[in-house]
């Protein structure tokens, strides 16, 4: 049991990671788009894009949690 939530943690924590560097990418683009056009109207996309994958982040540090302390609850 607690090597299957090891697994599941582990999982959870490289979901965490990828969506965040997704967000901080989307970001990152959002910013170029707006320096060169002077204009904030054409990032919308890349906004919307960007505030998916922090949702996403916070989802899977949420499950991530509740992971551990399951495996805290489990091996006590």
């Amino acid at each position: 049991m607690n090597v299957f939530l090891i697994l599941v943690l582990v999982v959870l924590m490289g979901l965490t990671a990828y969506s965040l560097i997704r967000g901080i990418i989307a970001f990152l683009r959002t910013t170029k788009i707006d320096l060169e056009t002077g204009e904030g109207h054409t990032a919308t996309d890349m906004q919307l894009a960007q505030n998916k994958a922090m949702f996403a982040r916070i989802k899977y540090q949420a499950a991530a949690i509740a992971v551990v302390a399951i495996l805290l609850a489990v091996s006590r």
